[in-house]
């Protein structure tokens, strides 16, 4: 089979957690979200260390793979892979910053209650980025797989 061109893409998201358990999140300024793109011969954990840096200015260690969603974006014609792991920051005190102003309002902290609330649009408003979207509504007990590691 032929190839048209059009394909998707891989993301890359990282998932990363505080001493209480929280996990960092942003909020973005368009409909594609945190994370970043997977370069040609690179692999998972160099470019979730990267992004990270790029994005946050946070050094981070990428653990395991926890989650894969398989995202489409119809209203801008994209379609993605997003592959998602676990990662811990190399200074567990230092705090991510609002690096990339024209893509991100800004970095928070919250609760996997908080998360799951937000991917069901409890408030009839999409605040997550669609692959977390996705990944949260697919894997409803992720938060202890994430602990468990």
């Amino acid at each position: 089979m032929a190839c048209n061109g059009l394909h998707p893409r891989v993301g890359i998201f990282a998932l990363i957690t505080d001493e209480q358990g929280h996990i960092l999140i942003g909020r973005r300024l368009s409909a594609l979200g945190k994370g970043g793109h997977l370069e040609q011969g690179e692999d998972f954990a160099t470019c979730v260390e990267r992004e990270t840096l790029e994005e946050t200015g946070l050094r981070t260690r990428a653990g395991k793979v926890v989650g894969l969603t398989n995202d489409r974006f119809p209203e801008l014609d994209k379609h993605y892979v997003t592959v998602f792991l676990r990662c811990e920051r190399s200074d567990p005190q230092k705090q991510p910053q609002r690096l990339e102003p024209t893509k991100c309002e800004g970095w928070a902290w919250k609760s996997w209650a908080e998360i799951q609330a937000m991917a069901e649009r409890q408030n009839g408003v999409q605040e997550l980025f669609l692959p977390v979207e996705n990944l949260v509504r697919e894997n409803p007990r992720l938060l202890e797989a994430i602990q468990s590691e």
